[in-house]
This record gives structure tokens, C-alpha cells and sequence, in this order.
């Protein structure tokens, strides 16, 4: 992981295309702007595992699946 010191309005590059500005420091966050190609996808960590999360929990059938399921099916 590289680590740097950037004040506002300062820039970091990543490759040919891709510009990271820091637009300004609040408290305890800070405001980035990112430009990258249309093509790239730019996601935040956290909604990225949350979504993770959500999708195993509704994947996972629960302890009374198999009851439920005759029930539906009107199956005893």
C-alpha cells in the first residue's frame, strides 16, 4: 500500500487515465474526486460488502427450508 500526504486540490495519478484530486479536508474525512474511464467501475468497500452480505444471507435456505417448501407445495 503506498501512503501519501496530499493537501487540497493536490493530485495522484494511477496509470495513463486514471486521477485522484483531493477537494478538501473535513474533520475527520476527506473529499476526493476520482476520474477514471467510463468503462471503470468505482465502488465504495463498504457497499460492496454489504451487498455481499445480503446476497449469501438470501442464498442461504433457513433451519425450516425444507418445511416450508412442502407447505407451498401442499406436501406433508
Amino acid at each position: 500500500m503506498l501512503v501519501l500526504t496530499r493537501k487540497p486540490g493536490e493530485r495522484v495519478l494511477i496509470g495513463d487515465d486514471i486521477v485522484i484530486t483531493v477537494l478538501e479536508s473535513r474533520g475527520d474525512g476527506v473529499r476526493i474526486g476520482i476520474e477514471a474511464p467510463r468503462g471503470l467501475r468505482i465502488q465504495r468497500d463498504e457497499v460492496v460488502k454489504a451487498v455481499e452480505q445480503s446476497n449469501a444471507a438470501a442464498a442461504s435456505p433457513g433451519d425450516d427450508a425444507e418445511a416450508r417448501l412442502r407447505a407451498v407445495l401442499g406436501k406433508s
